[in-house]
């Protein structure tokens, strides 16, 4: 295949179940796509993904506890820009023009009900609604992820990171960081540190 591919994934919880998950699903993916005939097709990302919901849930089977992960990906395709896929609440970021926009959305209760006005942002229930996710790997309906294209423009900044980025940082400290892709991982993550470090924050930076 030709082009960036970038995968981050988060664990539900801290038990066995979040690591295979987080750690299989990525493994798989990659090795996936590597090996597909057609890496870039719509139908070949599906693929992929409904094969990791059946790794995880053979594990949840022999295993107590929560198993289960979200994954972003992004696929390179020299010839039609790249491909995003999206499942659970981890996120893809771009920066373009000086502009900073998300491109992903995050498939959880919260998302939902702050989109149609359920709620407050801040508001306790909000709050709670933000762990509950609507789709993720290892769920027993096997949902499928969202598959969307994107152009790859000379200049332009994405980042995929984990909630534990997203949640504890501001649009304007992302942007900010973004400026400088050689330097903005480092600074993402010094920053969720400051911010209190709540939950777990991982972080990939890409520049065309």
């Amino acid at each position: 295949m030709a082009g960036p591919l970038a995968v981050v994934a988060d664990g539900m919880g801290d038990g066995a179940g979040s690591a295979f998950a987080s750690r299989t699903s990525v493994e798989q993916f990659v090795k996936t796509v590597r090996e597909a005939t057609e890496p870039h097709s719509p139908a070949a990302l599906r693929q992929a993904v409904a094969s990791l919901h059946l790794s995880v849930r053979k594990f949840a089977r022999d295993h107590p506890g929560l198993a289960g992960c979200t994954l972003t990906a992004l696929v390179g395709d020299a010839g039609a820009g790249g491909w995003v896929v999206q499942i659970g609440d981890s996120r893809l970021y771009r920066l373009r023009n000086g502009l900073l926009e998300l491109l992903t959305s995050d498939h959880t209760a919260a998302w939902t009900g702050l989109l149609h006005g359920w709620f407050g942002h801040e508001s306790a229930e909000a709050r709670a609604a933000r762990y509950r996710l609507t789709r993720y790997i290892g769920h027993p309906d096997t949902p499928e992820p969202d598959v969307l294209n994107v152009s790859l423009q000379p200049g332009d900044v994405y980042l995929l990171c984990t909630d534990g980025v997203a949640d504890q940082l501001t649009y304007d400290q992302i942007g900010d960081a973004l400026q400088t892709p050689p330097t903005a991982v480092d600074r993402l993550l010094d920053r969720t540190l400051t911010a209190g470090g709540a939950d777990n924050a991982t972080a990939i930076v890409l520049a065309a």
